[in-house]
């Protein structure tokens, strides 16, 4: 994969989202991370590396599934990264209803070849709406970037509120269409195993998507996507389930402006 930045919880959530390291993409398809968000590169100068993001997303979508009632979230992370290793804290709010979410996490990048590499983390979550709620969740992630026209990746996360764990398998395939612009056709499967739901284990959603990031002067870089999921078995019987037979495809878009140093 190139080394111009890309946008990336969530996804997720796990949002969030394997948040900030770079050269690899930040997917908006990781279960852990719902959010697109920019990334820091790999640094083994030893040096401390920041970085500053504000996002909007025009839904609030992870796992196939839109978390609020109307409305979409806003996104606002703060990262500070030495070596591999990257510590974070994001807040999201709803901008249409009262909800307010906090994520607070480590992560360790690693590179297992040239153009294998991976990370792993743990990250606490805290849940403000209608009811409180918190979590803790440990997440991975593989990628292997040697053709930029078909990137594979897997992602897992394990949350120990549930006792369960939601994998996601994906391909993004990276354009660098002008030095500064690039886009990111996605695709990516999610599998659900008692993450979200009990009842069924095994396909829970098909996603796929556009990315697109423009990098503007003095560290700046403005990201967005529109994305659509279709909702598989897992969804569809926990919909029936609450008597809900209808509308649980989501399409929705967000933005993001980055800033690292």
């Amino acid at each position: 994969m190139n080394n111009a930045y890309k946008i990336a919880i969530a996804m997720p959530l796990l949002i969030t989202s394997t948040f900030i390291f770079a050269d690899e993409s930040p997917n908006i398809d990781d279960s852990h991370s719902t959010k697109i968000m920019e990334k820091l590169p790999l640094d083994d100068s030893g040096e401390i590396q920041a970085l500053f993001d504000l996002g909007w997303d025009s839904q609030y979508i992870s796992e196939g599934r839109n978390n609020l009632d109307k409305g979409g979230i806003y996104w606002a992370t703060a990262s500070v990264q030495k070596n591999n290793l990257n510590a974070y804290v994001t807040v999201g709010r709803g901008d249409s209803q009262h909800y307010i979410e906090y994520n607070f996490g480590l992560e360790y990048g690693f590179e297992l070849s040239e153009n294998l590499s991976g990370s792993v983390g743990y990250q606490r979550l805290e849940f403000y709406g209608d009811e409180r709620a918190h979590d803790n969740e440990l997440f991975s992630s593989l990628e292997y970037s040697k053709y930029d026209w078909l990137v594979p990746s897997v992602s897992y996360t394990y949350s120990t509120e549930a006792a369960g764990y939601f994998v996601e398998v994906s391909l993004h395939s990276n354009w660098q269409l002008t030095e500064r612009f690039s886009v990111t056709p996605y695709v990516t499967q999610g599998f659900d195993f008692q993450y979200v739901t009990e009842e069924h284990d095994g396909a829970n959603h098909f996603q796929f998507g556009v990315e697109a990031e423009y990098q503007l002067p003095n560290q700046w870089v403005l990201s967005g996507h529109i994305s659509h999921s279709i909702a598989q078995e897992d969804i569809k019987l926990e919909a029936r389930e609450n008597g809900n037979i209808s509308g649980l495809d989501e399409t929705y878009a967000g933005m993001h402006l980055s800033w690292s140093f």
